[in-house]
């Protein structure tokens, strides 16, 4: 998928607000309350509390849940909901979430709630095991709804306030946006239980909640194009002042390296924060280093997250546009996941952004090209070997 854009209009036009319609398929919706979560300590408390208010539905769909203490304390949450009459549906992807015990699986089953597994991996489906459901949503009652990066794990915990503890950002909406969400929940469910969700129950009508206006977005190959690359793409290219990232996965491909050259030529400040030594998956982290010579030479700043796993994916753009999602910066979010993010087109929730990204630039070390040179031999030969892979990473 190439996708070439030229530098047209700003963010604050209202062109640029057209076009993101028009070309991610989703409308921006204005009634929303938008609050943005910070770590384990903020999310789980605010998702779990949503869960123990519901009256009707909870829909769950995550990409990595696992056993452990906050695991358990989920699957217990929804339990009591589910006893209680309300319907409970889980989605969970059967590669990111296959350390789910068989017992805790079917704990949730004997309490009535509904637990499918997206493209499990067998013989005669081997053609879509590569295409994974890398989605974290929750939606109660059709109007309340959490996205963002986070996993069911007790790697989540805490404040970030030790390796053990990652770095994550989750957002909270409340308002008509959630049905935006919830037909992306819909589209997996009907994947992989071939049960189409209707009636007020899971599409009520949603009156306005507050001030924000917001989009959501979900992007699948089975779409045939890349929503959540479009989504950089259309950002990166409109900007004109600021381009801020923070991504767990950060492996640019031509298309949005191109587009972020472009906005350093038009002045904008260009910085972006990934993982350091802290990493989950350092083939992953070797594959991003190998764009750093090139990125720095560009003009791109680039920073690694040091005191944890950085493990947010958001971007803020021209103190106005932020968006919190799954989506990585890499081909696999482009090309092989589906994936979701919610856009919100606020400036005081771009300063709430902008107020959290100077936080971890400050728990961040900058790289400089001179010293980028000096790097070990072996650092460069791990980055060469690394970069054979990136396309599946």
């Amino acid at each position: 998928m190439r996708y070439h854009m030229r530098h047209q209009f700003g963010v604050r036009d209202l062109a640029f607000l057209q076009t993101m319609h028009a070309l991610t398929g989703a409308a921006m919706i204005p009634g929303n309350r938008i609050d943005i979560l910070r770590n384990g300590v903020q999310i789980f408390p605010s998702m779990l509390a949503a869960i123990r208010a519901a009256r009707k539905t909870i829909n769950l769909e995550f990409y990595i849940y696992w056993d452990g203490e906050i695991g358990r304390t989920f699957a217990q949450t929804l339990a009591e909901r589910a006893r209680a009459g309300v319907e409970v549906k889980v989605i969970l992807d059967a590669i990111g979430s296959a350390k789910m015990s068989r017992d805790l699986i079917e704990f949730m089953r004997r309490n009535g709630i509904d637990v499918e597994w997206y493209h499990p991996v067998r013989w005669y489906s081997l053609s879509r095991a590569n295409h994974r459901t890398h989605r974290k949503l929750l939606i109660v009652d059709g109007e309340v709804g959490f996205t963002g990066g986070v996993g069911i794990a007790d790697e989540w915990l805490g404040d970030a306030d030790g390796p053990t503890h990652w770095r994550e950002t989750q957002v909270r909406v409340e308002g008509p946006a959630v049905t935006q969400m919830q037909f992306a929940y819909m589209d997996n469910w009907v994947k992989s239980r071939g049960e189409i969700l209707t009636g007020l129950s899971y599409f009520p009508q949603i009156e306005p909640r507050g001030e924000h206006l917001a989009q959501v977005i979900k992007s699948s190959p089975a779409e045939g194009s890349s929503t959540v690359k479009l989504l950089y793409i259309i950002s990166i290219v409109s900007a004109v002042r600021s381009i801020h990232i923070n991504n767990a996965y950060f492996i640019p491909d031509s298309d949005t390296i191109r587009a972020l050259e472009g906005a350093v030529r038009r002045g904008v400040d260009v910085r972006v924060i990934v993982p350091g030594e802290f990493t989950d998956v350092p083939i992953v982290r070797q594959a991003s280093r190998w764009h750093y010579e090139m990125l720095l030479r560009k003009g791109i700043r680039m920073y690694e997250y040091e005191k944890t796993m950085m493990h947010a994916k958001t971007m803020i753009v021209d103190g106005i546009w932020s968006t919190i999602g799954s989506s990585n910066f890499d081909d696999r979010s482009f090309r092989l996941n589906d994936e979701v993010n919610v856009n919100i087109y606020d400036e005081g929730i771009a300063a709430t952004m902008e107020v959290m990204f100077e936080d971890d630039l400050a728990r961040s070390r900058e790289i400089s090209l001179g010293r980028w040179y000096k790097r070990p031999a072996l650092s460069r030969l791990k980055e060469n070997f690394a970069d054979l892979f990136k396309r599946q990473l």
